[in-house]
């Protein structure tokens, strides 16, 4: 059995303002699942949003010259930092580059010979901007992809990206490897590490809708965090980039790597319920995931699960027949109507 808290050093990678290893927490991605289009009001709304909840890094995919001039456009309007996604056009590379995109993701074995890899490189060295080299299961060299060892042929092909980048002396590099099962995910990261100081980009590719989703990513995201592996994240989901947010900073919660934001608690409901948990849920949810305290939110169905089994909220609310019951740490602190529940409950919130 492994060392479930050991820690791993790594180097660090600069992203902007964040640092991804070296001992800085564990960040939280997501991924753009629309074309860029021209940059307006609603995207810039949407990232903030996406910043609120807990994101720290947005990958766009770009796969033209032109968006990647739009990207450039989106990266100076935010301070978050954004990740190209390039695949075998090593100019589009060369065009986020200069167009001062945060971090760039690609295959060195999908863009060129070793010439364009070298001017890749040579550019990510003159402007300081980090890559990400992905090893996917699904998309191994040709060379590779009847090996039985998948696990292996993965490690083989990331030491063949490896030597030449070593080549040109860069090491500015965070490296994932993904799979859309468990357990190929878990011990390609594994063996990766024993030998490896670079810093992981972690995640379960095409784990699938929400719920498969992340039941998938949390097997795989909680067994190598728990063991210190891993420096950043993405919940890989087909829904919205904000649900990949949200699970992923949760996944963190519950190995402890995080007491960022708020933890919520709340009931299954069953037929005793008489408040609308989650109705109310859905109302308050920006709300919640907008805080930065380290604080527990309680929304329960009603008294029994309310101020008795979530006794120890910071903040709680429940159903008693018509009325809504505001409570702290089990203490009822109001009794208000259900139609102006919300009401109240955030102007508890904002006393905290």
């Amino acid at each position: 059995m492994k060392n479930q808290n050991k820690e791993r050093n790594t180097r660090a990678v600069k992203v902007k303002k964040i640092m991804i290893g070296g001992g800085f927490p564990v960040t939280v991605q997501t991924m753009w699942k629309k074309p860029l289009e021209k940059i307006g009001k609603t995207l810039l709304k949407e990232i903030r949003e996406l910043a609120d909840a807990g994101c720290d890094i947005i990958r766009f995919a770009v796969p033209t010259i032109e968006e990647a001039a739009l990207l450039g456009e989106l990266q100076a309007e935010t301070e978050m930092p954004l990740v190209a996604d390039i695949h075998f056009d090593y100019r589009i590379a060369l065009e986020c580059m200069r167009q001062g995109v945060a971090k760039i993701r690609i295959n060195p074995g999908n863009i060129g010979d070793e010439n364009r890899v070298q001017e890749v490189i040579q550019a990510a060295r003159d402007t300081a901007t980090p890559l990400r080299i992905g090893v996917n299961a699904g998309s191994l060299p040709a060379g590779l992809r009847d090996e039985k060892d998948i696990v292996a042929a993965m490690l083989k092909s990331a030491e063949i990206e490896l030597e030449l980048l070593e080549k040109y002396g860069f090491r500015n590099v965070v490296f994932s490897f993904k799979s859309s099962d468990v357990a190929t995910t878990i011990n390609v990261n594994r063996r990766f590490r024993e030998q490896h100081d670079y810093p992981l980009h972690l995640g379960v590719t095409e784990a699938g809708p929400r719920i498969p989703g992340i039941v998938k990513n949390t097997a795989a995201l909680y067994t190598l965090l728990s063991e210190g592996i891993g420096e950043t994240i993405r919940v890989s989901l087909s829904a919205d980039p904000l649900d990949e947010v949200i699970a992923g900073r949760e996944i963190l919660r519950a190995c402890g790597r995080t007491v960022k934001g708020v933890n919520l608690i709340s009931c299954p409901t069953c037929g005793r319920t008489t408040f609308p948990v989650r109705d109310f849920y859905e109302k308050v949810s920006a709300r919640l995931n907008a805080l930065e305290k380290n604080i527990s939110i309680a929304i329960m169905g009603c008294h029994v699960n309310g101020p008795g089994e979530a006794r120890h909220a910071d903040l709680g609310i429940t159903g008693a027949g018509k009325y809504a019951l505001i409570f702290k740490k089990g203490e009822i602190i109001r009794r208000e109507l259900i139609e102006n529940a919300y009401t109240a409950f955030i102007e508890e919130l904002d006393r905290i």
